[in-house]
């Protein structure tokens, strides 16, 4: 594997990881409010703004793809990407009785990695 693939690697897991630890501050904030699956709804929606510009400066720099249609095919990465979070975090959280925190953090994990996919080879592609 070349190195420009490790390092985009390494910047889509940091890049992953602040807007995780973002979309779990706004769950935090919002779940004593609404209920789980509008918590995470928001989460979402903060965490998609960091998510979008860390990728396309850091992870995906080298992209053949305009901001425009970069930032349209990864709405529609993300939005994929959270109709699996929130269908997988609705199922532990009703159907297995997770706690929410547990739940939460196994569906971003989920998650994240469709986005990966999706991201490397569609929305940024190079």
């Amino acid at each position: 594997m070349k190195i420009s693939a490790w390092l985009a690697g390494f910047w889509f897991g940091s890049v992953g990881l602040v807007a995780a630890l973002v979309h779990l501050l706004v769950f935090e904030a919002l779940r004593h409010v609404f209920r789980p699956e509008l918590a995470n709804f928001g989460g979402f929606v903060v965490a998609f703004g960091v998510s979008f510009v860390g990728h396309r400066q850091l992870s995906f720099k080298d992209a053949q793809t305009s901001v425009q249609q970069s930032l349209v095919r990864f709405m529609v990465t993300a939005i994929a990407g959270f109709v699996t979070n929130e269908l997988c975090f609705m199922a532990l959280i009703h159907n297995l009785r997770w706690a929410d925190w547990p739940a939460l953090i196994a569906a971003l994990v989920l998650a994240a990695g469709q986005t990966f996919v999706l991201s490397r080879w569609w929305a940024f592609r190079r």
